[in-house]
């Protein structure tokens, strides 16, 4: 009976201690940084800045209390902080995923937009080169022409910046390019005015 007993009580206190071994909720874990990265992917980073920041420092947060309780005695371990705060980032990265992904849209739309001013602010200036007289000032009119040529090929990099999903870049070239499109369109509507072909057409005197 003393040898049966000797053998049942290690057994039941290892079974005992390994019950009370907490462990990680790597589910939990796992589906936290996945909310993360995918808020991440969403682009997150660049339309939703703040909250990101925010989510970034839960997460971080979180694996902080992993360490520090894994760190711990494995009997004095508990888990049930990180689960909480999994929980959290994991909520909070698909509310700042769904929240991105309506800011891009709104971006998208006003870089389609900016872009679409940008083309029609250079094919007035572009209309107003051609109908600039050439006279003493050949080179100052071909001075503007180059100015002309070179925002049209500016406009293929606002293409490019929207084909890679970068709207707030788009949108900042296609502003420079209307504000100098307009600057040059400024400029030959005041040489042609000193000609006399800029002003607008007054009513005969009878």
């Amino acid at each position: 009976m003393k040898k049966m007993t000797n053998v049942i009580v290690p057994l039941a206190l290892g079974a005992f201690l390994l019950a009370g071994c907490a462990k990680p909720p790597t589910e939990q874990i796992e589906a936290a940084d996945k909310a993360v990265r995918d808020a991440q992917q969403s682009g997150a980073a660049t339309y939703s800045a703040q909250d990101f920041a925010k989510l970034e420092a839960s997460l971080a947060a979180m694996k902080k209390e992993v360490a520090d309780q894994d760190a711990k005695f494995a009997l004095l371990r508990d888990y049930g902080k990180v689960e909480q705060l999994a929980s959290s980032a994991k909520a909070e990265g698909e509310r700042v995923k769904g929240d991105t992904e309506k800011r891009k849209e709104e971006a998208k739309a006003g870089a389609l937009q900016a872009r679409q001013v940008a083309q029609e602010a250079v094919k007035v200036a572009e209309d107003l080169v051609a109908s600039a007289p050439v006279g003493k000032d050949r080179a100052a009119l071909e001075a503007i022409k180059n100015d002309v040529e070179a925002l049209k090929a500016s406009l293929n990099q606002v293409q490019m910046a929207i084909d890679k999903e970068d709207y707030p870049a788009a949108q900042t070239q296609a502003k420079a390019i209307n504000d100098k499109s307009q600057a040059v369109s400024a400029e030959i509507q005041t040489a042609l005015a000193k000609v006399g072909k800029g002003k607008p057409s007054a009513a005969k005197k009878k």
